[in-house]
Order: structure tokens, then sequence, then C-alpha cells
């Protein structure tokens, strides 16, 4: 290298970054948010936040598995390592030339997120990522590498250094630092080392063999066997404390023929299909199973129409009123946590906050019911994809070890939307009605993210971190809510998350089970969409599926054995009257509904007449009304009304008293506290709600009356909570910022840096330099001088740079050029905001000539 070009060469990350055009220093911005938050002074600063430990982590985190595995390999090389070291460290003595050729991207990447700087002659990873990722007895390195000769010699006597040295055949020196650097010569010399291990016995070979790949520790007693004292006198094994030896980093990189990892990974698994579908088949699975979705949950909102579970001291549902709910729902109490947990994400469901707390439905529900079917699915749909709230770890154990219930505290996971996300996107990337095979999709996962689970060995099977059981998750809760089919992705569901069209064509498969041969490659993960284009996404998928829903039915088939059969989705005013009418006894691609006695004293307390229900029947069924439908419906109506109850504390009326007589010798009625006032009326100590219930207990049909003894309609209105907003999904850190955002921000950090950077005339007092004042401070002058060197600049046109503060006490440092001083005000052309901007002059903490050569 060129005295010029050493020293146009960046001796820091932040004279790195100064380098850099606005177009890469967005991309930083934009790959690592958290570091314009908030935007940094100057590049000085953003080189500080960018090498701090929380940040770093964080960047590390979402690198994929052959970007990780590059900074691994440049944390256990020279400090600054040569492209070509790190090339070796990578692609091993033969080069595999799929590693070399994906080597110079990943190196870009690195350098983009400024996790590495330098040019490729001095490439340097920032120091925390290396302390992070460089081997140490407490944090073994990935790589399975120890430390290298000089850390492992560090504490070991100089005597013993040239004892080794001579037993190597390696002449002595007059101080441990030459003998060292001898020795490690010694180990990278290829051609010497294979000499000096062919002298190895077979039984030191093995112990090498069994320490190359990690990890280099090895236990030794007192007295070694003669195989392993042979490695010990060679310096092949080094001790690093009382009975442990570690093998040197130089002998572990021969023997590995120069590889920093067993098996380097360029090139992301694929996702594999399945088996194939034709996209029909998989559109309509995926609509009947979301009309299914739709019905689930309009029926966990009317078990809870006038008032659910109540809401425990913690917060959330209790464990039995969660088996209530499942069997209610008919399904198992994991899927059951999940439409629960959907419904309160969407805003549907939550506590009414009165004393004794209970969990209703909002009025965010009423208007959702009147939402075209499409759109109401799709809201659903638009709400799992983005909530951080996740059913799947309902029933498990908090960090204090308590349970963890549904609608409870801390069941947010940050990662959640992210990696729904990404799973669908990777559907997405198949052939059209494909489904992928479990394993693939967490392998690809895995691969994208490696940091984010809890293993670091290799056996990514057995994992099961977090982020690999929200990859199940997803791929089971989007088939349950209609996003998939059969497994594949689904027309709506590519496009709630904007997926472009599929890219292939699918073929006919030859049976469900079809296998397809080709492992089909995935785009990278693109950026997360903005609200507004999520919710076009959204409003896109309901127009999608509107065509694939069935037109709802204006009818039901009766038949004798009194039930009514529902071919297909009913119009939601005949499914609101029948689902009051009947029992549904069974659900699936028809509907069967079963009237019973107590379902039509349920539709007569609800406000309608026997001829009334005839009527309705008669109208919607394409069947004729059985004979024993209507004997039920007149006979429970005869019996209706009969017994009136009202408040005394409560009391029964009724014109037969043989009726009473009856109730009084019932001994079910020993609870109520009945004794007759009158031949016809009997006064109770219950409440009429349970005087209502113990008689209808007892086999009897009464009705509620007011205090004029009218008949009261004895449903209960429906209970509602106050306007609630529904949770907002916890963010995984900083929002990625639009394109507004970060050009603002690179055009303030370059200006911050302008007028940091600028060199400046000597004022009284300060040095000859014309450097910038140290740390950052702001310029400091008299009110006089500061006045009389604006009114000057504005003479001669020349830019200043001064210190101001703003009415918020924040300073910061600017170059501006004056164009008029007036009325205790200066206008000038601010550089750093590259705007005419207006000054009060008692803000000014102090102005400074810029140097003849400043640009």
């Amino acid at each position: 290298m060129s005295t010029e070009e050493k020293s146009a060469a960046p001796r820091s990350l932040a004279e790195a970054l100064r380098v850099r055009d606005d177009v890469s220093l967005a991309a930083l911005l934009r790959s690592r948010p958290d570091l314009i938050t908030p935007v940094p002074t100057d590049l000085t600063q953003l080189a500080t936040r960018a090498g701090t430990r929380a940040s770093v982590v964080r960047a590390l985190e979402r690198l994929d598995r052959f970007a990780l595995q590059t900074a691994e390999a440049l944390a256990v090389a020279a400090d600054p390592a040569p492209y070509d070291e790190l090339l070796r460290l990578m692609a091993g003595d033969e080069r595999d030339p799929v590693v070399a050729a994906a080597l110079p991207r990943t190196v870009a990447l690195l350098r983009e997120q400024a996790l590495v700087w330098g040019a490729d002659d001095r490439l340097r990873l920032v120091r925390t990522a290396r302390e992070l990722l460089a081997p140490s007895p407490q944090h073994p390195s990935p790589t399975g590498l120890g430390p290298c000769v000089r850390e492992a010699t560090a504490g070991m006597s100089p005597g013993r250094i040239q004892e080794i040295l001579a037993a190597v055949g390696l002449p002595s020196t007059h101080d441990s630092v030459s003998a060292v650097s001898a020795l490690g010569e010694l180990f990278t010399d290829r051609q010497r080392m294979a000499g000096l291990l062919a002298g190895l016995p077979e039984e030191s070979r093995e112990v090498l063999d069994r320490l190359v790949w990690g990890p280099p520790y090895g236990q030794v007693t007192h007295d070694p066997a003669a195989h392993l004292r042979h490695l010990l006198d060679s310096g092949l094994l080094l001790p690093t404390a009382p009975g442990t030896v570690v093998l040197p980093r130089e002998v572990a990189l021969h023997l590995r023929a120069g590889r920093a990892h067993r098996t380097p990974e360029p090139v992301p698994p694929p996702v594999e299909a399945a088996a194939a579908h034709r996209p029909q088949v998989v559109d309509a699975t995926a609509a009947g199973q979301a009309l299914s979705a739709l019905a689930t949950v309009e029926e966990l909102l009317k078990e809870w129409d006038e008032g659910g579970p109540a809401v425990l001291r913690a917060g959330g549902l209790s464990v039995r009123d969660l088996k209530r709910t499942a069997v209610a729902l008919d399904v198992p109490e994991p899927v059951a946590a999940f439409w629960v947990e959907l419904a309160y994400a969407a805003g549907l469901i939550a506590s009414d906050g009165e004393a004794d707390e209970r969990y209703a439905a909002t009025p965010a529900y009423d208007e959702w019911r009147e939402l075209p079917t499409a759109e109401r699915w799709a809201r659903l749909a638009g709400t799992w994809l983005t909530a951080t709230r996740t059913p799947g770890v309902v029933g498990g154990r908090d960090a204090k070890d308590r349970t963890l219930s549904a609608l409870g505290p801390n069941l947010d996971r940050s990662a959640a939307p992210e990696v729904r996300h990404r799973v669908l996107a990777l559907l997405a990337g198949l052939p059209e009605g494909a489904s992928p095979t479990e394993e693939s999709v967490l392998a690809r996962l895995r691969w994208e993210r490696p940091l984010r689970g809890p293993r670091r060995d290799g056996r990514d099977g057995q994992d099961d971190d977090l982020r690999t059981r929200l990859a199940r998750w997803t791929l089971s809760e989007a088939e349950l809510l209609g996003v998939t089919g059969r497994g594949a992705l689904a027309a709506p569901g590519r496009a709630l998350i904007g997926a472009p069209e599929p890219p292939h064509p699918a073929r006919e498969p030859e049976g469900p089970g079809d296998k397809l041969p080709v492992h089909h490659r995935t785009p990278p993960a693109p950026a997360p969409p903005s609200p507004a284009e999520q919710a076009a996404a959204t409003a896109r998928a309901a127009r999608l599926l509107a065509p694939l829903f069935p037109e709802p039915l204006d009818h039901v088939l009766l038949q004798a054995d009194l039930t009514a059969v529902a071919p297909g989705p009913l119009e939601p005013e005949l499914a609101d009257v029948l689902g009051v009418l009947a029992d549904v006894e069974s659900k699936g691609g028809a509907t069967v509904y079963r009237f019973t006695p107590g379902s039509v004293r349920r539709a007569l307390d609800a406000g309608q007449a026997a001829a009334d229900l005839h009527a309705f029947l008669a109208r919607h069924s394409r069947t004729p009304v059985p004979q024993p439908l209507t004997y039920l419906i007149d006979d429970v109506a005869r019996r209706h009304g009969r017994l009136r109850v009202g408040a005394a504390s409560a009391y029964v009326r009724c014109d037969d008293d043989a009726t009473l007589d009856e109730i009084l010798a019932d001994k079910r009625a020993a609870g109520l506290g009945l004794r007759r006032l009158a031949p016809t009326v009997l006064a109770a100590q219950a409440d009429p709600a349970a005087l209502l219930e113990g008689l209808r207990g007892m086999g009897f049909a009464p009705a509620a009356e007011s205090a004029a003894g009218d008949v009261l309609i004895a449903r209960a209105d429906a209970h509602r909570t106050p306007p609630r907003t529904a949770p907002e999904p916890v963010p995984d850190g900083p929002p990625v910022p639009d394109d507004t955002l970060l050009t603002a921000a690179v055009r303030a950090v370059r200006a911050g840096d302008l007028a940091a950077t600028t060199p400046r005339k000597p004022g009284p007092g300060s040095d000859a330099g014309g450097a910038p004042a140290a740390g950052g401070e702001l310029p400091r002058t008299g009110a006089a001088e500061t006045l009389a060197t604006m009114q000057a600049a504005v003479m001669t046109g020349e830019a200043l740079w001064i210190g101001y503060v703003n009415a918020e006490g924040s300073a910061s440092q600017r170059v501006i050029a004056p164009i008029r001083v007036e009325g205790g005000f200066v206008t000038a052309y601010d550089h750093t905001a590259d705007e005419v901007r207006t000054y009060p002059l008692h803000r000014v903490t102090g102005v400074a000539e810029l140097a003849d050569d400043a640009t």
C-alpha cells in the first residue's frame, strides 16, 4: 500500500462512515433503525452508537447464518485482516467456489450494517462484535476454535517456551516474544506442520482429532500419558490452567485445512414442497375454513353476549372458564385460546371495567357484524398477522413461574408478526397450490436468524426455541383461519402479505400426496410492510375472498325428528332467529339445528308469538313444517306465561290455584322460600331471576311481568363494554424508518458532522491548529464579539461556525452564512438544515470563522 493510500484509509468507524454516500448511510439506518432513535448529532455519535453492546447484539441477531459465520471468522482472524485471510478461513485451502462466490456479497452486507469497516486489505470487525464472538474459556466460539498461540502462552514461563522451541526443532531466542512468534510461524506453515504431525504417534493424532472441531479444551492428569506428553512437549497442546489444556488456534486451522467452520452455509436451505393440489381446491378449502372461523368467533361472542367469564384478579381467564369455552365451541383448549385471543386482539371483546369485572363483547363487535362477510374475515386475518399476542404460550409459565392465562398479561411476543409474515412469504415462494414440509420451513427460518435460538451446536432439529414454536403455530393457525388450505397458501392469503402472483404455473398433481421433485428457492425476506401497505393488502385479500364464498341461503330443510338442516351459510337475519329458536346440534358443510321445549321457550321469551314462529318456519322451509314441530310450539306456547314472576321480593301469581298447590308441594321449591299470600299469589324470598330459574327447573314455564302487570321479555339485553381500543402490538425494537425520515436523518447527521468537523480560524486563547473544539464543545464568545462577527460576515459573505441552544435547551453546532442582522435576530442560510432560517442572537453561544481552506 502506498503512503497516499495509507493516509486515505479510514482510521476509525466514524471516518469509514464519513466517506459513505447518502444512499449507503440511509441503507445503514434502515437496517439498524435503533441508530436513529434519536437522530445522532453527527457521524462520530452515529459510529459510537453503532458500537454499543445493545445495538451490536441486535444487529448480530438479524444476520443470516452465513453472515454470522463470516463475522465469527473475522473474530478469530488477525485485526485487521486482509480479505484473502478471511476467504481462506471461510472457503478453506481448497477455496470452495460456492463460498468464494457468496463471500463478497456477505462482506458488503456486514459493511453496510457497520459491523465491518475498512478496505479489503484491512478488514476490521467492530470491537464490541469481536468481544462477543471471539473465543474465550467462558464463552467458547461457535467455530470451535481456541486461543491463538500468543494468547495461550501469555502466562507461560520463558524457560518452558524455550523448551517447546527445542522440542520442535526451532532455535532458541533471547526473549519470549520472538519465541512465541517463531512458534506461531511454524504452526501456520503448512509444509513444516505436515512434517511435524507426521511424526506423531497414532494415539496423539486421535487426541487432536477429538479436539479439532471443538470444544478445544481437554483435561489431563498431573502425570499425562506418553502420547499426551508428546503433544505438550511440542506445543501442540498448551496448558491454560492446572489439569486443563487447549488446542492452539493455528494448529486447529491446519488440521481443518484452513476452515473456521466445519460446514459453511453460503446458500439458504430450500423450502421443500411436500404435496401439490389444484389451486382451485386450495382456495375453496381455505374459503370454507374462513367461513368456519367466522362462525366460531360469532358463536364465542354469542356465548358471552350477556356477559362472559369473570376476569381473574391478575387478569385473564381462569383455567375452568377456558375449559367451558372450549366445550361450548367444541374445540380443544389451545384452539379455544386462539379464538379468544384473536377476538380480543381484534377489539371484539374486552373487560367491562365494572366492580364485578367480566369479559363481554365491545361495541366494535356490533359494527364488525354489519360488515360484508369477506371484510369481516379480512379484519380477523389482518389482526392475526400483525398481533404480538401469542395464544400458543397459554398454559406455559412466565419468568416468575406463574401460569400464563388466556387474555392475561405477558402473552406478547414481539417476534410473532415477523415470523408469521416470513412463514407465509416462504409458502408464497412455492409453486401455486404446493404445501411445504414443516421441517424445511423451520430449517430455513433457523438459517435466516440463527442467533434467535438457544442452540449453537448445529443440531437444529432438536431445538425448540420460541421462533421455531412461532413458526409451527403460524402453520396451524393459518389453516384454522383460512389463510391456507390443505397446507398451501390460498390466493387471499397471498394477497394478505402483499405477495406477487405465483412465479410458476402449477402442474397437475397425480394425487393428493403427489411429491414435488423440485426444491424451490425462496427470495430473501423483504422489509415489513407499513400500516398503509398492510391495510391495502388486507382490502385486496377481502376482494379475492368474496367470490369464493357461497351465496347465503334464505331457507332450511325441516325434518320430522324436530331438526332443521341448513345446507350452507344462512342469511344473517335467518341465522339469528334460528339460533334463538333452535340449538345447534352439529356443524360442518351443513349445520343441523334441533328444536327443544327450552329453545322454543327461549324464542317466546324473546317476544315472539306462536303464530310468528309458525309463519317464520313456513316462510323459510323448503319442506312442509312437520306436525311434531307444530305441536311442540303450540304446547310450549300454551303453557308459556301462565305463571308470572315479579318483585315483591318476588312473587308468583296464577289464576289456577291448583298449580300453586303443586308448586308448594314440590320439595324442589324449598330453597325458594315460598309462602301463599292469596289463593292465586305466592311470595318468595328469592329474587325474580332466581325464582324464574327455579320454577323452570321444576318443569314450569313462567313469564316475568312488570310492576304494571305486563309480560316482560325475559331475554336479557346484550351486555356491551364501554368503547374499547384493541390492544396495540408490542414492537420488536424501533420501527423501520420510512424514506422521508431517512432523508431527513441523513441530512441532519451530515450537517451536524459538517459543523463538528469544519476547520475554523483560531480565536483568542485557542490553539493555532484551527481544529473543531474538543469533544464537540460549542464555540463561546461574548455578545458584542458575536454581533460584530455576524455583521462582518454579512458584508463579506463568509460562512460561520456557531453554537446554538433552542427553546427546549438542546444545544447544537451549525454552519451558517449570515444574510441579515437586525432586531436581535440573524437571518442566514443554514448549511445544517439546507435552508434559510432566522435565529435569536441571545441563543447563539458563540461564533467562529471557518478556516480559509474549509469547504
